[in-house]
């Protein structure tokens, strides 16, 4: 009777967007609400097959013609060389100085991209089908994690799809370039923490079904210990993400407050009296325990580095008179390998003609105000006397002009809801945009937001799905729900729509210069 009184107390649960399904033991005596707060939301038996279609007409675009344009495209020239050395000798390698390549980027990226040099060759296909197929398993990834969220399989293809007619995710997954990578795998960490909330809801819920006392004293109130390997995985992950660009960082402390954040919310749905204070006692050591992982994964990355001998700065205590240990020594190498890098990534001041403005750069990013001209020819191949062919990383327009909105309509939706999905979006949305607020000299160019991309989709998502379900509290409205699902369905079809009309731009395709200028909505700003 005492754990039932203070069960009860459980605030009522939030709306979700499909009923939660039944916990896989018998729940009997469980209240409804901690039933109901614990339990993951419902997927309809074809979200699988629905995921796996959207996949397979992302990986349709991004792969047809994937060698077009001829030669390496802006930052190919950087990247699907290092990754052919990586591959060669185990470092970057500058071949027209015949020396020893400096780089300030993590080597990942370019082993991956390397990969596909060493299948395919070394030529345009080689290097730009590992972004194709990262690109491609990255929108899988979205359009699961958005059913797994929203507890909606229209939502989920919803986000699906959005990616998948996304021109600057279209663009980036067709060039061998670092950012799809790196997006790929922050996605993929906070996917892995939104499964591991699942894993450990359904841990106290197995716990209070058994019996469990929730309101006990000591090892009694809680479930017995299980490896949370989902947040591990996570770990894992995130350590892949930097090891490919150092930026990754930022997203760090957002990841670790998601775990205790959603750890907390599930201890205070079961009717543990302390859930904070257990909270922090009892998960402090496995968020610890990533750590190793995280730095374990990033030192891996650097294994070619390590192994041989003609890296930049691989003996520079020996070559500075200093005694270098076999182990150690490398280490202390590598440490000045990375103060070096550093350094130069904070000289990055010089003026580019595609570079964002300074302080306001990512707000530019939202509003589309400098994309960047990857490719350009105006070899007459249209039909026309003037024609334009240009590979520009450009955003589909309508989708990223609906960003800024979302996320002003997510922060009032989650407020007034308090709806966890929102404060987690729009974290990790925070963490990919604002940190580059505090470095307004260093140059930055707009593909630095492609990690920001996939929460931003998260969020208009958020928004249509709001739309479709009442304030909790309130009864279904199946009116609204049809209203909500047909105004989602038009935006995602008006989105495809934009990016088939800016296909062309997306691939190098000729154009007449009439119909070309007619696609540059922002003259100047956009070439």
């Amino acid at each position: 009777m005492r754990r039932m009184t203070q069960t009860a107390r459980v605030p009522r649960p939030r709306q979700a967007l499909a009923e939660p399904a039944p916990p896989s033991e018998p729940a009997t005596g469980i209240p409804d609400v901690v039933r109901r707060r614990l339990s993951p939301l419902a997927l309809d038996p074809y979200a699988w097959p629905a995921a796996l279609f959207v996949t397979l007409l992302a990986g349709l675009l991004r792969l047809n013609n994937l060698a077009s344009p001829p030669g390496k495209m802006f930052d190919e020239t950087y990247y699907a060389t290092d990754a052919h050395w990586l591959w060669e000798k185990g470092f970057e390698w500058n071949e027209k100085e015949n020396t020893t390549g400096y780089v300030v980027h993590p080597p990942l990226g370019k082993w991956i991209i390397g990969l596909g040099e060493q299948i395919f060759g070394y030529n345009e296909l080689g290097w730009r089908i590992s972004a194709a197929v990262f690109g491609t398993l990255s929108v899988l990834m979205l359009t699961r994690i958005a059913m797994r969220m929203f507890g909606s399989v229209i939502l989920g293809c919803a986000a699906g799809l959005l990616m998948a007619f996304d021109g600057m995710h279209f663009v980036l997954s067709r060039v061998a370039m670092l950012d799809i990578f790196l997006m790929f795998f922050v996605l993929a960490a906070f996917g892995a923490l939104v499964l591991d909330r699942d894993q450990r809801r359904a841990r106290w819920l197995r716990f209070v079904a058994a019996g469990g006392d929730p309101t006990a004293k000591g090892r009694r109130s809680r479930p017995p210990g299980e490896v949370p390997w989902w947040r591990l995985a996570a770990a894992v992950l995130f350590g892949c993400a930097l090891a490919v660009k150092w930026s990754a960082l930022a997203f760090a402390p957002v990841l670790v407050l998601l775990v205790l954040w959603w750890e907390v919310g599930a201890r205070r749905s079961a009717g543990v009296r302390r859930p904070i204070r257990d909270t922090i006692l009892d998960e402090t050591g496995w968020v610890l325990a990533g750590l190793p992982l995280t730095a374990g994964v990033y030192l891996a990355s650097w294994a070619g580095w390590l192994s041989t001998d003609g890296g930049y700065a691989r003996h520079w205590l020996r070559d500075s008179g200093q005694d270098e240990t076999p182990f150690l020594g490398a280490l202390r190498n590598l440490a000045q390998y990375h103060e070096l890098a550093y350094g130069s990534h904070q000289a990055i001041t010089e003026a580019h003609s595609y570079q964002s403005v300074g302080e306001w750069a990512p707000i530019q990013w939202l509003l589309l105000g400098r994309p960047v001209l990857f490719y350009r020819s105006d070899a007459p191949l249209c039909g026309a006397d003037k024609c334009n062919a240009d590979v520009l990383l450009l955003g589909t327009p309508l989708l990223w002009w609906a960003f800024l909105p979302a996320l002003l309509a997510a922060i009032w939706f989650g407020i007034a809801r308090r709806d966890w999905r929102a404060g987690a979006v729009l974290a990790m949305t925070a963490a990919a945009l604002v940190p580059w607020f505090f470095f307004p000299a260093r140059t930055m160019f707009y593909f630095y937001a492609l990690p920001a991309e996939p929460f931003l989709i998260l969020a208009v998502v958020f928004v249509l799905g709001a739309a479709m379900t009442p304030p909790p509290g309130r009864p279904p409205n199946p009116d609204r729900q049809l209203y909500g699902a047909v105004m989602a369905g038009t935006f995602v079809l008006l989105v495809a729509v934009v990016f088939a009309y800016y296909h062309p731009l997306y691939t190098g395709g000729s154009l007449p210069y009439e119909d070309w200028s007619r696609r540059i909505l922002l003259g100047n700003l956009w070439i």
